[in-house]
């Protein structure tokens, strides 16, 4: 079934606080989609993000961000005062997320809420803790540990609590229980706010696609409890982390500094952890997009201390073995590969043996000195398709960096000479892709200040914010218009 949707991050909804939420703005903008006729909310990573506030990089896989907990519905629920939040510095720019101005105010507020919680009715939370019981203790104990020593990675915490010794655990948890049970009202409200707005998406004929990034951060509760499914040596410190080889974009590549799996011991574990992850992500989502594909296929290993990226190697990944133990155990699941990047014949022939749909961008189209199979017609329709991703400019921030011959050559595919943006959409819209995503930016037709990650570049990104009156009746009808013209929704 033909189907489009827009990609815009929980983080970048209105919200007179500082960031996104899960509250009014949250449900206005299904109301928004659902009167464009889109039937996906495509979302980053929901994570609490760490260092470099990237949705990529995450304390843990299972955890919900606590700056999305919308205060106002904790005021509704009487656990706050709009005294409590109102009157605290949320940042003084509506059209960027100052998140260290979040990080210190956000908690505060939560702690208020926290001791009001505790005085009501505890049964639905205790529900929560025992159906979530394979991660969230471990979670809320991570966070506590890491409170109580300054935010400081757990690889320098002392070492009774850096290898898990069993009577040191006992002893920090038994002498911090309200600070642990604090992060786990934390993730008990964000998922009851969660599954609140997931439903009336879904009631309202919209699906979540939600995103999982392949690897998980250094500093996270999944490789501090499980350390031996990751590429440690004896002191817990990683031999190789991950990364991207240099390329024209970045001449001493991408240096991310995730741990690399132990993929002898994922299989030895029949894959339990990831079939898991995955059981997860589809429980949270309709559709799960999964960050970085070709690593399954073969992953790029840097040695750990290196400054760039350059020294690494290509080593063998699991392959379809770890999608097939998936699939015997969970069946068919509605998953997105993201399959972009260095490309070669083993890493397509995964793709097609998985069965899942790829992606395609347009902006990656149009460089005329080369052949492209993002160009539309080289398209099959068990693709997902999009002008740009976060992970690019938006259109007219691209338009501006073209070179004149690349810039020619997509006027002339495009048939147009301006409005370059819409007829891009359009193109995007009419091709064959089973499913067409389009950034909120370019429905806004934004330039580069609106641009939500830069790759490789540090500070600056996952910023950017909507304003309070950019989703009006007459862009809603105007995208309502170009989703039905070419196919995306069923003509009434």
């Amino acid at each position: 079934m033909r189907k489009s949707g827009i990609l815009m991050h929980i983080s970048s909804l209105p919200s007179d606080y500082g960031i996104g939420t899960m509250g009014k703005e949250a449900y206005k903008f299904v109301d928004f989609l659902k009167s464009a006729k889109q039937k996906c909310w495509q979302i980053l990573p929901i994570g609490p993000t760490s260092y470099g506030d990237s949705p990529y990089q995450s304390f843990s896989t299972n955890a919900g961000n606590p700056y999305f907990i919308d205060m106002d519905i904790l005021r509704e629920e009487g656990l706050l005062k709009k005294s409590d939040y109102s009157k605290l510095d949320w940042g003084k720019d509506r059209k960027n997320v100052d998140y260290e101005t979040i990080y210190e105010n956000r908690f505060k507020v939560l702690k208020i809420a926290f001791e009001e919680f505790k005085k009501g009715d505890l049964s639905e939370f205790y529900d929560f803790l025992q159906k979530n019981e394979r991660w969230i203790s471990n979670y809320a104990l991570f966070m506590s540990i890491k409170n109580e020593n300054d935010g400081k990675s757990w690889l320098e915490w002392e070492d009774g609590l850096r290898k898990r010794d069993s009577h040191s655990l006992w002893e920090f948890k038994s002498s911090h229980e309200d600070d642990v049970m604090f992060w786990e009202f934390v993730q008990f409200k964000f998922f009851e706010q969660w599954n609140k707005l997931k439903k009336y998406a879904n009631d309202n004929g919209v699906s979540i696609i939600g995103d999982i990034p392949i690897y998980v951060a250094l500093d996270s509760a999944e490789v501090w409890v499980y350390p031996d499914l990751f590429e440690l040596d004896e002191n817990l410190v990683p031999k190789a982390v991950a990364g991207c080889p240099p390329d024209a974009f970045s001449p001493t590549g991408q240096l991310w500094g995730n741990p690399l799996y132990n993929w002898d011991r994922h299989r030895e574990c029949g894959f339990n952890w990831w079939i898991d992850r995955i059981k997860s992500a589809t429980s949270l989502y309709d559709v799960v997009r999964i960050d970085h594909f070709r690593g399954f296929e073969g992953y790029y290993s840097i040695p750990y201390g290196d400054k760039t990226a350059e020294n690494g190697q290509w080593l063998k990944g699991p392959g379809i073995e770890l999608f097939n133990a998936v699939k015997n155990e969970l069946g068919d699941l509605p998953i997105i590969a993201e399959d972009l990047g260095f490309l070669t014949e083993d890493v397509h022939k995964l793709l097609r043996d998985s069965g899942f749909p790829g992606m395609k961008v347009l902006e990656f189209a149009f460089d005329p000195r080369e052949e492209s199979n993002y160009l539309p017609y080289t398209y099959n329709s068990n693709s997902v398709v999009y002008v740009g991703t976060h992970d690019n400019n938006t259109v007219l921030g691209w338009i501006d960096e073209l070179d004149e011959d690349t810039l020619e050559f997509c006027k002339k595919y495009i048939d147009s000479k301006d409005d370059i943006v819409w007829k891009l959409i359009k193109t995007a819209m009419a091709s064959v892709s089973d499913t067409a995503i389009i950034q909120m930016q370019d429905y806004l037709e934004l330039g580069s200040e609106a641009r939500m990650n830069t790759p490789s570049v540090l500070g600056g990104n996952w910023q950017w914010r909507m304003g309070k009156n950019d989703l009006t009746d007459k862009l809603a009808k105007k995208i309502a218009d170009i989703t039905c013209t070419y196919g995306r929704y069923e003509r009434q």
